[in-house]
């Protein structure tokens, strides 16, 4: 049944959700909260080993939820379910793409995705920080601000303008990511 539910789940979110990889993350963490598989210190903890990891982070997603709650089954599952769409979708883009773009009203639907792709992406930015920064969690939950989560990304940011300052290139997230685990060993523990 679970398996079931999984495939579903994430060919739903792979269907419905617009903007990519982290279009999909607000809809896939409805999804997890919906059903009660994770709650959202654990998709927060999923979304942190997800994007230290390489490929998509909606793959990653739907391949540690898929795992956790129906093994090796569950991971494939999921996985495959969450690709489905889109790949079925780029096959057909990709023989036709020089056609359909010349039709206005393909080029109008783009252009009006656009927007709401941002909405969904600064929606979930938001969501992470209210509840990292301000430990929000619902609308009831009581206002407090967390100084380290704060200090951590002041740090991150510090580095990355820094380095961009003194090297003239970008940093390398992977370097981000190492620096994050170890401020939040540093900050929070094991």
């Amino acid at each position: 049944m679970i398996l079931l539910q999984l495939f579903l789940t994430f060919l739903k979110i792979g269907t419905l959700a617009f903007g990519g990889c982290y279009g999909m993350l607000a809809f896939m963490i409805d999804e997890c909260l919906a059903h009660g598989w994770l709650t959202m210190d654990e998709v927060l903890n999923f979304i942190a080993v997800a994007e230290s990891m390489p490929g998509p982070i909606a793959v990653d997603m739907a391949t540690f939820i898929g795992s956790s709650l129906g093994g090796l089954l569950g991971a494939i599952l999921s996985v495959i379910a969450v690709v489905f769409t889109s790949f079925v979708l780029m096959l057909i883009v990709a023989k036709f793409f020089k056609n359909f773009i010349n039709y206005p009203v393909i080029r109008k639907t783009l252009n009006c995705i656009q927007p709401v792709v941002i909405g969904i992406i600064l929606a979930t930015a938001t969501s992470f920080l209210l509840t990292e920064i301000f430990n929000i969690s619902t609308i009831h939950s009581i206002f407090t601000f967390n100084w380290k989560s704060v200090i951590i990304l002041g740090i991150i940011i510090a580095t990355a303008f820094g380095f961009k300052k003194l090297r003239k290139q970008t940093i390398s997230p992977i370097l981000l990511i190492i620096v994050s685990g170890i401020l939040g060993v540093l900050f929070f523990g094991l």
